[in-house]
């Protein structure tokens, strides 16, 4: 029997969320948590049954997926992942069928692996991650709890990111650079060199 599954937070990142599980075939959406005023409307076929406040009392009988971005900050990702713990709920993983993961890489609670997305052997994706569409995560690559590889982004081998790290679309690091945590690098950059904490790289 498939496992009944919450996603938490109903924008743009949940569509894109909904394709995915509905390809991977493993759980029944069985609806959406999101602000009140969003009570009762539909996303892709499937109801905002109640506010984020009512995850205590929905915890039993499901699993939970936190569906909302993370571009800007971190901060309500791991707000939500922490309040999940808090409640002991279960936190499922998803990867896409159409995604590539190695036998021999790790990958966390609360994660998701979009499709096109390819991470390699002895690679470990931490919990709370976005994996996004056609990113690289290459061998020996460790990527911290909570961080967003965005769209076509390439983790060289042996890459280190911090947690809450983001990492823009099309960003390429190269092998064995340390991006500190809460980073920021906005798309199309080249990283060739280690990155303190809290470090935001952008265009000139």
């Amino acid at each position: 029997m498939k496992e009944k599954l919450i996603l938490i937070g109903g924008g743009g990142h949940c569509k894109s969320c909904i394709d995915v599980i509905e390809q991977e075939g493993h759980f029944v959406i069985a609806g959406i948590t999101d602000q009140p005023h969003k009570i009762g409307e539909k996303l892709l076929g499937y109801t905002v049954l109640a506010s984020d406040e009512a995850i205590p009392n929905l915890a039993a009988g499901h699993q939970f997926l936190i569906t909302i971005g993370h571009i800007r900050t971190a901060e309500p990702r791991v707000r939500l992942y922490k309040e999940l713990l808090a409640v002991n709920a279960d936190i499922a993983t998803v990867i896409s069928p159409c995604a590539y993961v190695s036998p021999h890489a790790q990958i966390g609670q609360g994660t998701i692996i979009m499709p096109g997305a390819t991470v390699n052997a002895a690679a470990k994706v931490g919990n709370n991650c976005i994996i996004n569409s056609h990113a690289l995560v290459e061998h020996d690559a460790v990527i911290s709890d909570h961080c967003h590889i965005a769209t076509g982004a390439i983790i060289n081998g042996g890459v280190q990111i911090g947690e809450q790290g983001f990492i823009g679309s099309r960003t390429m690091i190269r092998e064995y650079i340390n991006i500190g945590a809460e980073s920021f690098i906005a798309a199309g950059m080249s990283i060739y060199q280690d990155l303190p904490r809290q470090s935001r790289v952008k265009p000139k």
